[in-house]
């Protein structure tokens, strides 16, 4: 079995976060991971990308090809549209519809979200937060549990606090149970 997800948005939405906690789950639950980053212009809104790659069998290469990704999961719609020749037929998108406007040409906000709702597999919601987004995409990424990744969620914020451990799970929770 395995799982090519792709992660994006932009700098300081937490799209890395979520790669932590998912690569920290796959990890624990003894699958092999191969994970490459793009960190463009992070600190000041540019893109951030990771490709994740999960398997019970050996990963030879750490980029997903053209078509191949079973999940791009995405914080910002404009960046999302960026990573769909990724993005395999069957494949499904797990979005916030909320704009990051970062640039003065940005595309005009129905437009966008029209285009992606012209998706076959689209799961969109308006979000501001991360683990609220992961927990959305829990019930596709299939090879990890939603029970494994909430745990992931507090063995990678345990240094921040019992505070922060519950209210990122609440987060989860709430994208995953709604």
């Amino acid at each position: 079995m395995k799982k090519d997800i792709i992660l994006c948005g932009v700098g300081g939405q937490g799209i890395l976060s979520i790669a932590t906690v998912i690569g920290e789950a796959a990890t624990k639950t003894g699958l092999k991971l191969k994970q490459a980053e793009v960190h463009g212009m992070s600190q000041r809104g540019g893109d951030v990308q990771s490709n994740l790659r999960l398997s019970t069998e050996e990963i030879f290469s750490d980029l997903i090809p053209k078509g191949k990704a079973d999940i791009i999961i995405s914080m910002e719609p404009m960046e999302c549209l960026r990573y769909l020749p990724y993005l395999s037929p069957e494949g499904i998108v797990v979005t916030s519809s909320k704009p990051f406007v970062n640039i003065p040409d940005y595309p005009e906000e129905s437009a966008l979200l029209d285009e992606l709702k012209s998706l076959p597999h689209l799961e969109m919601r308006s979000l501001e937060n991360n683990m609220t987004l992961l927990g959305m995409a829990a019930k596709h990424i299939g090879i990890i549990s939603a029970e494994e990744l909430r745990d992931a969620i507090a063995r990678v914020f345990s240094a921040k606090g019992d505070e922060i451990v519950e209210r990122n799970q609440k987060a989860f929770d709430e994208g995953f149970n709604n």
